[in-house]
């Protein structure tokens, strides 16, 4: 079948629930994976709107949710999942409101898209102090054995 992240609250493609996002209870979803790589010895979340601020002429991509260090075994994240329910060994880097943790669509304006990419590593990352993505992919490279993703969508 092949590495896949999916999420019951949402399809490929298909619209994010309000309770995930800014204008409801600003939660994350629950998602769950599966069909790893072998090798894979740990795993990297990132949530990201590439449509930031307007979709008709985006011009940076927003980050909204950074983990690494996920260990292969987990096989997901619970809705609403908090710091210190993650995964053992779970690490947080930073999302673009500069603070770890998950934070939900809060489009300003038009359809944007959401990024869930789960990235299976060959390695367990050293301790990288709350890494920005840019950060965090530096220290993938590499180290990525696959790649999977789910989008979804929201409109305010």
């Amino acid at each position: 079948m092949g590495f896949t992240i999916t999420s019951p609250a949402f399809n490929h493609n298909g619209e994010i629930p309000v309770r995930h996002t800014c204008d409801g209870e600003d939660c994350s979803p629950a998602l769950s994976w599966s069909g790893l790589p072998q090798g894979t010895r740990s795993l990297v979340l990132i949530v990201d709107d590439p449509d930031a601020p307007d979709p008709a002429a985006p011009k940076m991509t927003y980050v909204h949710w950074v983990l690494y260090n996920i260990p292969p075994d987990a096989g997901g994240v619970p809705e609403g999942v908090a710091a210190d329910d993650l995964p053992a060994g779970t690490q947080q880097g930073l999302n673009d409101w500069q603070r770890s943790g998950y934070g939900g669509p809060c489009p300003p304006i038009g359809r944007h898209r959401y990024f869930h990419k789960l990235y299976a590593l060959d390695a367990v990352l050293p301790e990288l102090d709350t890494p920005t993505k840019a950060r965090l992919e530096a220290a993938m490279q590499g180290h990525v054995l696959g790649q999977a993703e789910l989008v979804g969508t929201y409109q305010r």
